[in-house]
Formats: C-alpha cells, structure tokens, sequence
C-alpha cells in the first residue's frame, strides 16, 4: 500500500504543529496528509484516465484541504504562510 503507518508518522511527525508521531488533529497534519493523498492520486489518474471513481475522491480530498486552508487563513495566518511555503500548495 501507498500509505503506511510508518510514512503517516513521518508526515505527522515533519509537519504537525506538535511535531509529533501522534499529533493527527492539528490542521497542518492533516492538511500534509491530504497532500501526499493528492499528489499520488494525480499520478494514478495520469496513467488511468478514465478512472472516474478515483477522480471524484481526488475532486473531495481538494475540497477538504482548501476548508482547511481557509480555517488556517481566518485563525493564524502566519501557520497558513509557513504550511503553504512547506507543502508547496499554490495558494
């Protein structure tokens, strides 16, 4: 599988507010999780174009980062600067 338990820690572990292995509740986790679902998925579809069902959950999980970011923009705009720069997210 794509997503181990192992690389979940890692993501949460890099890019956790806490910076820790079991901080999974902080916007800038779940956010650096959603990346990494969005970037692999964008890579499937690039080989399966006709994959509709995983382009739907690509279209979601977009749609979950951006509320998200824009929770992070009406409460800390300095945490939404620093996870942008980080992820690399185009605003």
């Amino acid at each position: 599988m794509y997503l181990t338990s192992e690389k979940k820690a890692e993501l949460f572990k890099n890019h956790g507010r806490l910076k820790s292995e079991t901080d999974t509740g902080s916007p800038e986790s779940q956010i650096a999780l959603f990346t990494f679902r969005i970037q692999h998925l964008t890579d499937h579809l690039k080989s399966n174009k006709k994959d509709h069902t995983s382009r739907l959950s690509l279209m979601k999980l977009v749609g979950k980062r951006r509320r998200l970011l824009n929770y992070l923009v009406k409460n800390d705009i300095e945490r939404y600067r620093a996870i942008i720069a980080e992820l690399g997210i185009r605003k």
